[in-house]
């Protein structure tokens, strides 16, 4: 995490005042579930909740530092400067548990928190691309396969297929959330050996979580695998949108552009430029989200029934990946609300080869009336490469082709130059986007 491309609040659920509360109150809950079944007494529970239940300061978090520089362990640390607050009580502390069920449970916690604010992302980035999407539902745009000009579309249209594949994105990570939504509470091996599984799902209740199936000392990483992979699919959704904002503010195409604002400067050198550096930015920010993947995988693997080779790697791929994805919606939100487009340009451009978007209505114009498709392909091609080599016009060069004015008359081309046509079933495709 670095505090250019990091937001407060996801920044927040990753440093230690955070971790080390959650820890606290997995520990207290347990301790009220081990007291509700008699095995420590309930004014020991009591206790926990009334001196231990204080605010991790940066002075108690030194004090933590401190013990676990000698310990080399974590959980002990920590466990060590509560008894400190709690007194003889804390006895009955991380009673039947171990470090993994605070670890793991607490990451659970962690994950649900992040998740929540990118779901609010994604509702706010829906909102703002839905708006656009009606403003420009019937603006025309030149729709293109392998960036070369192909038949019409809308840029409203273009931004419905965003708005889908992001409303996806969100059922996603809801599907996720729930996946990495599990407590443990289980004990060394995840036998329960030393502790009740009721202690665990009290636990899993007061923490929002589900008791895990089987913990076999640590959480399944499956489920961790599955939530950092779904973080990366939206990561590439983000530079899908990024890169078609990209090429759409090209100096050739000029379709649509980053917002500019007063006193932006674009380049040391060249005090003209305009450049799409948002976009480049998102393209950027998704590679180190999609980063995570493989690693992740990889934590799956764990030898019997723990090894801690998955933690150095969740300590670091969880915050920067929560955190840059949090930061590259926000980002993305705001280039779509301000996003400057230019139907005059659109409009331009779909003119730039004199009608030869219109080659595929021809052709099935001329299958219709007789020809064979082979023979139509074959004449209408003829036809379009004149525009291609010579900077012919297509409607001219066609009403000038006897094989094809045998079979269709001037008013029968001309209407196949119709752009009404390409827009036609706009509104279904929106019905099925919006509803």
């Amino acid at each position: 995490m670095i505090p250019r491309y990091s937001r407060p609040d996801m920044v927040a659920i990753w440093e230690a005042a955070n971790k080390f509360r959650i820890w606290f109150e997995i520990e207290a809950h347990a301790c009220d579930g081990q007291a509700a079944l008699g095995v420590i007494p309930k004014e020991a529970a009591a206790a926990v909740w009334a001196k231990g239940e204080k605010p991790y300061t940066p002075e108690r978090i030194a004090r933590i530092d401190e013990v676990e520089r000698e310990t080399h362990h974590d959980v002990i640390a920590f466990t060590t400067e509560l008894a400190e607050q709690v007194g003889e009580e804390a006895r009955f502390i991380h009673q039947g548990m171990t470090s993994s069920d605070v670890l793991d449970t607490c990451f659970a916690v962690q994950l649900t928190q992040a998740t929540d604010i990118l779901l609010a992302d994604l509702d706010a980035l829906l909102a703002a691309i839905k708006t656009r999407a009606l403003e420009h539902k019937f603006t025309p745009v030149m729709g293109r396969s392998h960036a070369i000009h192909a038949e019409p579309t809308t840029f409203g249209v273009k931004l419905a297929g965003y708005y889908a594949e992001f409303a996806r994105n969100k059922e996603r990570l809801i599907n996720a959330r729930a996946e990495i939504s599990t407590c443990a509470i289980s004990g060394a091996v995840g036998t329960f050996a030393n502790i009740d599984p009721s202690v665990e799902e009290h636990v899993a209740a007061k923490m929002g979580l589900e008791p895990e199936t089987v913990s076999t000392q640590i959480i399944p990483r499956d489920r961790h695998a599955m939530y950092f992979a779904t973080l990366a699919v939206i990561a590439s959704s983000i530079e899908r949108l990024a890169t078609e904002i990209r090429h759409m503010q090209r100096t050739e195409v000029r379709e649509a552009e980053e917002f500019f604002s007063e006193g932006q400067k674009g380049s040391s050198a060249m005090p003209h430029k305009r450049n799409p550096v948002l976009t480049e930015n998102l393209t950027g920010l998704a590679r180190i989200v999609r980063s995570a993947v493989v690693p992740v995988l990889e934590n799956v693997t764990s030898w019997h029934e723990r090894d801690i080779s998955h933690s150095s790697v969740e300590r670091m791929i969880a915050p920067d990946s929560t955190v840059t994805l949090d930061f590259a919606l926000a980002r993305l939100t705001g280039v779509i609300e301000k996003l400057r487009v230019y139907p005059e340009n659109m409009k331009k451009n779909l003119e730039q080869l004199g009608g030869l978007i219109f080659s595929g209505r021809v052709l099935l114009a001329l299958t219709q009336a007789g020809i064979s498709r082979e023979d139509a392909y074959k004449i209408v091609q003829t036809n379009a490469m004149k525009v291609w080599q010579e900077g012919a016009d297509f409607l001219t060069e066609l009403k000038g082709d006897p094989e094809v004015t045998e079979k269709l008359s001037s008013a029968e081309l001309d209407a196949l130059f119709d752009l009404a046509y390409h827009t036609k079933n706009v509104d279904t495709i929106f019905r099925r986007v919006f509803g």
